[in-house]
């Protein structure tokens, strides 16, 4: 390869260093304007959801709605006094079965602040009561983290694999059944949630036990620090005018 050669590939090799990062740049900003535009008519929308404009949204039909999970990113589920609010909230449409989840446990090591804070709330532990029964007067709050889950799975395992080797039955396939059964003899077969809110950076439900969400709706808000009542509205009212059909 000759010196001239040599000088255009080191110019290619620049032009593409300097250029990428600027093209990568310039798409990063068109899509942040685009996402920023279709914000607008949501922010209005939440708006006057929040002051009563719309009728639709004043009277909400929640028998569906038994029993409801809210995932939270576990940086923002620090935020104490915004996870309070949303529960106000809740309580003030009528959701008052309510599962509290995020990875790291943050939530379950604020109980105690979040009960302190909001005194109609009660642990799914000290209550007798049908947890999805309609109960007007205080919330059922559940708090749930990723480490539940992985515990669930093996006690529910190590029963399943001791029954089996009582049976002398180790080459029997595992149905959803017997993981079910396992869960609920364990302990750990909560409430299939019919709602699930993420509150949180990305569009998924953070580890949230899967063996709960047979058929669960799930719906991304968006960040905590940015929750708005309007939005929460509009979510609970959506769910409840979906069919769902759930099969045979």
């Amino acid at each position: 390869m000759d010196l001239r050669s040599i000088n255009l590939s080191h110019r290619i090799l620049t032009i593409l260093n300097l250029g990428l990062p600027l093209v990568w740049y310039f798409l990063h900003i068109i899509v942040t304007i685009w996402y920023s535009i279709l914000a607008v008519p949501n922010f209005f929308e939440s708006y006057f959801i929040s002051y009563g404009v719309f009728n639709k949204y004043k009277s909400l039909h929640l028998q569906n709605l038994r029993y409801l999970a809210i995932v939270i990113e576990s940086e923002d589920a620090h935020h104490t006094s915004n996870v309070v609010q949303l529960l106000h909230w809740l309580h003030s449409i009528g959701v008052n079965n309510v599962c509290l989840y995020d990875m790291n446990g943050v939530l379950k090591k604020s109980k105690e602040a979040i009960f302190q804070k909001l005194k109609i709330a009660k642990s799914i532990e000290e209550t007798n009561e049908v947890v999805t029964k309609h109960v007007p007067d205080h919330m059922t709050l559940e708090f749930v983290s990723y480490v539940d889950g992985k515990e669930a799975v093996a006690k529910a395992a190590n029963l399943i694999f001791r029954e089996n080797l009582n049976r002398r039955n180790l080459c029997g396939e595992l149905s959803e059944t017997h993981l079910n059964e396992a869960l609920q003899i364990v302990g750990c077969k909560g409430p299939e949630p019919d709602l699930l809110l993420v509150y949180g950076p990305v569009r998924c439900h953070l580890g949230f036990p899967a063996w709960r969400m047979r058929y669960t709706e799930i719906v991304h808000m968006g960040s905590l620090s940015s929750m708005r009542y309007g939005s929460l509205m509009k979510a609970i009212y959506i769910f409840t005018k979906v069919h769902q059909n759930y099969g045979t």
